[in-house]
């Protein structure tokens, strides 16, 4: 009969110490980017993998790219959390859908993991941004670069936009790790 008595209050125990530990802002219904603001080993080691592969495959290419969109004069910390939600769902479009292009079969099992990682990623995002403020307009500087981006994407060769996609995954990852830690990100 003791022990009766002793379950519920465990759960209340239990239960206010979860709440504690995850302040509400945190549990934010559809938005979850906490996971990455650190990202696992394994996961990086897979993009390193990709990225060297790729590489590789174009040492024995003759591609002359011009593309220079990840070169940017301000720092994604600058923006505010919802223009870097913007720019890093502009980034993981671009580099989603150069990991979508047909490929050599090799590199198409060593993206495999990559390509997962990253459409989860959007997703999440996006989750974020619908909870978030869905009807943000970019500053100035976002602005810009998007523009950027699309000019790019009408001048620029599929096999260019595909190079700078990938060699560049590290800053893409880096965005998103600075839209996750929001008004944190530095």
């Amino acid at each position: 009969m003791l022990l009766l008595g002793f379950i519920p209050l465990l759960a209340v125990l239990t239960a206010g110490s979860f709440g504690a530990a995850f302040p509400q802002h945190a549990l934010r219904k559809g938005c979850s980017l906490f996971k990455y603001k650190f990202l696992v080993p394994h996961e990086t080691k897979a993009m390193q993998k990709m990225k060297q592969h790729f590489e590789d495959i174009m040492l024995l290419s003759d591609r002359k790219c011009n593309a220079r969109l990840f070169h940017r004069k301000w720092n994604p910390a600058e923006l505010s959390v919802p223009d870097r939600m913007m720019l890093v769902e502009a980034e993981l479009d671009l580099v989603i859908a150069m990991l979508e292009l047909p490929a050599d079969p090799s590199f198409t099992k060593t993206r495999q993991r990559p390509l997962a990682f990253l459409s989860q990623a959007r997703e999440d995002l996006r989750g974020c941004m619908a909870t978030g403020a869905p009807s943000h307009q970019p500053s100035g500087k976002l602005r810009h670069w998007l523009q950027k981006l699309q000019m790019a994407k009408e001048t620029e060769t599929t096999s260019c936009l595909e190079a700078s996609a990938i060699i560049h995954i590290f800053q893409v990852l880096d965005d998103l790790r600075c839209a996750a830690f929001q008004e944190q990100c530095i």
